[in-house]
């Protein structure tokens, strides 16, 4: 088993954030992400990954623009998006799922 695998295996919600570094709404995201972080805490984790050092995974995830975020529990994805989310609306569904 990866360690992506092993992560996302979590009894808590899982947030990825497949992300690019020269990615303008990513940016715009990271705070975001910080925030929902903040609020949340220990319900949830976050992580983010980096398309272009981990092309494989974003390849077996089928992730073809950025940013693009899932949710995971037990090793299931819940949820899958591309684009920029509002704390409020990020926070409401990552409690759905905890």
């Amino acid at each position: 088993m990866t360690a992506f695998q092993t992560l996302i295996q979590s009894e808590k919600p899982v947030l990825i954030d497949f992300y690019a570094t020269w990615c303008g709404p990513c940016q715009m995201l990271a705070p975001i992400l910080v925030e929902v972080k903040a609020a949340l805490d220990d319900q949830v984790k976050i992580i983010k990954i980096d398309v272009e050092k981990y092309e494989d995974l974003a390849t077996e995830y089928q992730v073809r623009g950025v940013p693009t975020m899932m949710i995971f529990k037990k090793g299931e994805m819940l949820w899958r998006q591309s684009g920029v989310l509002s704390k409020n609306d990020l926070i409401s569904l990552l409690k759905s799922h905890i």
